[in-house]
């Protein structure tokens, strides 16, 4: 049987994206993405949590994530799961991000703010 790794995100960007060049010449955009969570708690009490998901973008997605995504835009993302390994001090850690193939904008750009103009009396 076949596998399968997808990962579908609604949620607000925590920060604004940032590329980079890799030394194959490659593009690499990456942001965060914040997911918020509710339930309602045995006792009744509405809860809340925040999911937080690294992504990265390649490529033209990632061009485009760079030129039109900034800090608390809404996005859908869509992907795939990797598990990035590396060693400190003799301990090997890992984590998860998210490899986007598929980002679209769920709000409007925000208007840029116009200057109050004050008249003079």
């Amino acid at each position: 049987m076949a596998g399968l790794n997808r990962v579908q995100l609604i949620g607000r960007l925590g920060r604004n994206p940032e590329s980079r060049v890799i030394p194959n010449g490659k593009n690499v955009c990456s942001f965060t993405v914040a997911v918020d969570r509710r339930w309602k708690s045995s006792d009744g009490e509405i809860k809340k949590a925040t999911d937080w998901f690294n992504v990265d973008a390649w490529g033209r997605l990632g061009e485009i994530c760079q030129e039109y995504l900034s800090t608390g835009r809404l996005v859908y993302i869509e992907g795939r799961l990797q598990t990035d390994r590396y060693e400190v001090e003799g301990e090997t850690r890992s984590f998860t991000k998210v490899i986007a193939s598929q980002m679209q904008m769920l709000d409007q750009k925000p208007e840029e703010q116009e200057p109050e103009i004050e008249e003079e009396s």
